[in-house]
């Protein structure tokens, strides 16, 4: 394998693919690297949650200060939203997007309290989260426990399916003219005279630009080239129910406990909610009973009729992450033509704005929106 391309990406999830497709769109050519199988790590693996709100743990942990300080990234996700509502038309191909709604669960006064302060941060930057007296939530969710006393509800929030998303985009990308090498392994990159050479396990790519869109593997990728960015992986883990009638039609968290939980198409439901899964000596994940049995009891402590359900499947994932949240786009400085896309633990809410960011960027347009208060490369 050998090329010479306008524009090499890194990352073979949603990010980098989408990334891909919009610069092959404009004309660019385009080649991306993927060492495993597309999406196989965090985009094609997530639990299809369509994040908005800020997160109920993360806020009770670090802060209305910390909440302050991520709030501008929330105008970035809605504007990803957005364009999650149109991808099915663009790639072709039904997603199962929905966006109805997410409920945050409180099951005592304090939580109600935190709720409060949380949404203030929100609305302030421009995300509406509604505060749900008991009645007018269970008149919105009949399907939830008599123990929830009320709760945040954001109506852009939703979800889509991983399984069907990264490939659909894939397939787009290459139909514009994407040349993707799966299951290739970058091993050295070097910058000369304006030119990437990006050696892999199956060749020499070559490109004046390049993007870094590889996820818990980003730092690795970035040392490459001397630059160290504070981003790590985080395995976690995901269980799907029998499929059964319809109940819940919204994205439902817990303020009670760690939980994201809808209902897919065919009526399984999928709980998860940043469970971490166990590291094998060897680098591979496995489930991690104690974090299954957790997990399944604060879903069936906020809607009472999973305890009914039977768990079917459980896997794993990796998910990027920072310690700040806040994500980390854009060119970086002193290393032209290199850039980074990297949005921590909400990626692929992110990745349609991500993607057309950086795209952006790498043309040499004007972003569609300002990364100050956004990107750390902004600061």
């Amino acid at each position: 394998m050998a090329g010479v391309f306008d524009v090499v990406v890194i990352g073979g999830g949603i990010t980098g693919l989408l990334t891909a497709l919009n610069l092959a769109e404009e004309g660019a050519s385009v080649g991306l690297v993927e060492a495993g199988e597309l999406g196989a790590q965090a985009s094609g693996a997530n639990a299809g949650s369509l994040h908005l709100q800020i997160q109920y743990p993360e806020f009770a942990l670090y802060g209305e200060d910390w909440a302050r300080a991520y709030g501008p990234c929330l105008g970035f996700l809605k504007q990803s939203l957005g364009l999650w509502r149109e991808l099915s038309q663009r790639v072709g191909e039904d997603l199962d997007v929905k966006l109805r709604g997410g409920i945050m669960v409180a099951q005592t006064d304090a939580q109600m309290g935190v709720l409060e302060r949380k949404a203030d941060i929100e609305r302030a930057n421009g995300v509406e989260t509604v505060l749900l007296d008991k009645t007018q939530l269970r008149e919105l969710a009949p399907y939830l426990s008599d123990k929830a006393i009320g709760g945040g509800f954001c109506a852009m929030e939703g979800k889509a399916n991983p399984l069907r998303a990264t490939p659909a985009v894939a397939l787009a990308a290459e139909k514009s003219g994407v040349t993707i090498h799966r299951k290739t392994v970058v091993t050295a990159i070097s910058q000369d005279n304006g030119r990437f050479d990006i050696q892999t396990s199956a060749g020499t790519l070559q490109a004046a630009r390049l993007v870094n869109a590889a996820g818990a593997r980003a730092g690795e990728i970035a040392a490459m080239l001397g630059i160290t960015i504070e981003i790590d992986g985080f395995p976690l883990q995901v269980t799907v129910t029998e499929p059964v009638a319809p109940l819940v039609p919204h994205l439902v968290y817990s303020a009670a406990g760690k939980l994201s939980l809808k209902q897919a198409a065919n009526g399984s439901c999928i709980i998860g909610g940043g469970w971490p899964a166990a590291l094998r000596p060897d680098g591979s994940l496995a489930i991690d009973p104690s974090s299954l049995t957790g997990n399944m009891g604060v879903a069936a402590g906020v809607v009472p009729q999973l305890g009914q359900m039977r768990a079917v499947r459980s896997w794993t994932a990796w998910v990027n992450g920072t310690p700040d949240w806040r994500p980390i786009l854009g060119e970086v400085p002193n290393m032209p033509g290199f850039y980074l896309a990297l949005f921590p633990w909400v990626g692929f809410s992110a990745a349609p704005m991500t993607a057309q960011t950086i795209a952006e960027l790498v043309l040499g347009q004007t972003p569609s929106t300002s990364l100050m208060g956004i990107s750390v490369l902004a600061d």
